[in-house]
């Protein structure tokens, strides 16, 4: 047999040998979890912060990003963990005020510093429990760099989060958003923290959503209100969110539905109206339009309803964007109801996904939506078939149209 010739690096030396481990040997204590403070931030990211990790939260100018973080600041170090907040943006009196304002971080440590290498010292010599660093977009690295480049937010977050991981200590970044909804920064940066989540505003509402989440569920979303004290928990969000719709209108309907593990009960509108179009308009706010337009395609091929010369309009009330493909017979049978003028009884909510051959298919975690639409005073629930006796199973998108015609 030939021999092979060892590896070299450029300098003409053997390169080092690569250390392993085995993952059952590992100790998993490192992932213990320390509880945010907040019931509803521990929902979203998984039961609390995790040691070592590196956290993203994205969101419009004005969102209220910098007072939730204050907030779990303040509850961080009322358990007796050290924090250190890093003030890119504002001038420490201004988190002074805030904090006054809001009743919390009396004994907060911060700081103005935003070069991301002495910040990454600090971390390995000190080893904060939490730190917060707002904003991403304030980080320098070097000289001369200009603070917000692609290069200086991919280099800033990179070295604080691997002093971060050497350290256990929790990292929470603030990001921006650009004007098309998206975070700023180079996608890298993404890539290279363990959770990313999103705050976003719904009929007046705070809405924290997990789009990334090495340590939970991503998709799981959390529900605020933005008071003078800060953002406090909305207890019940589906009564929330149907707090104003309308009673005994065509084209209103309510579908469970199903956020990350969250069941939350929305309304879903309809309107229909003659079209003085060739091509009848199709417009669609809050659900995926391409879903949309196959569900309208089953109701004309499957339920005869006549859709051809009709502009239809659904919106998901409120403004939350909703992914979830068992609000397909909620849509359906509000556009049922927006075209045919019947009303849909107030205690009746619907869930299920549509087949291109009518069918309503299963959906994920069914007894939860059942569970939160009995809380809600749903008493009936049109879906697929299920044990639980407020469930009125049907297999076919036009059964439950034809049994709230034969109620009406």
């Amino acid at each position: 047999m030939q021999a092979v010739d060892p590896v070299t690096t450029s300098t003409g030396a053997a390169p080092a040998r690569v250390g392993t481990e085995r993952l059952d040997e590992l100790d998993a204590t490192d992932l213990e979890r320390h509880p945010t403070g907040i019931a509803e931030v521990d929902r979203v990211v998984g039961g609390g912060w995790v040691a070592g990790s590196a956290v993203l939260i994205a969101g419009e100018p004005g969102i209220g990003k910098s007072t939730l973080l204050l907030q779990l600041a303040h509850h961080a170090g009322q358990a007796g963990r050290s924090v250190l907040y890093v003030a890119g943006e504002e001038s420490l009196a201004q988190i002074k005020l805030r904090a006054e304002r809001m009743g919390v971080g009396a004994s907060l440590q911060a700081t103005r510093t935003v070069d991301a290498t002495a910040l990454a010292a600090h971390i390995e010599r000190d080893a904060p429990d939490l730190m917060i660093v707002d904003s991403i977009q304030t980080l320098t690295v070097g000289e001369g760099g200009v603070p917000g480049s692609l290069t200086q937010v991919r280099d800033g977050t990179a070295v604080l989060t691997q002093a971060a991981k050497r350290a256990g200590t929790t990292l929470v970044l603030i990001g921006h958003v650009t004007k098309q909804g998206t975070i700023a920064g180079p996608k890298v940066v993404e890539h290279v923290v363990d959770a990313t989540f999103a705050l976003e505003s719904a009929a007046g509402y705070r809405i924290m959503r997990a789009l990334k989440n090495r340590f939970g569920p991503a998709g799981e979303v959390g529900v605020f209100d933005m008071t003078q004290a800060g953002m406090t928990p909305v207890a019940n969000p589906s009564l929330a969110f149907l707090a104003e719709r309308p009673s005994g209108v065509p084209g209103s309907v309510v579908a469970a539905m199903l956020e990350g593990q969250r069941p939350l009960l929305l309304e879903v509108q309809a309107l229909a109206s003659t079209s003085p179009h060739s091509n009848p308009k199709r417009v669609v706010q809050g659900l995926d339009a391409r879903r949309v337009d196959v569900v309208l395609a089953v109701l004309e091929r499957r339920a005869e309803l006549p859709l051809g010369g009709l502009d239809v309009f659904v919106n998901v009330a409120g403004g939350l964007r909703v992914t979830d493909p068992g609000a397909d017979l909620a849509v359906a049978m509000a556009v049922w109801s927006a075209v045919t003028n019947q009303v849909v009884p107030a205690d009746t909510a619907f869930v299920g996904e549509i087949g291109l051959a009518g069918e309503v298919r299963g959906v994920h975690l069914m007894h939860k939506r059942v569970e939160e639409a009995a809380r809600s005073g749903f008493d009936t629930l049109y879906g697929p078939p299920h044990d639980a006796a407020s469930v009125h199973a049907v297999r076919h998108v036009a059964e439950p149209m034809r049994a709230l015609k034969d109620r009406t």
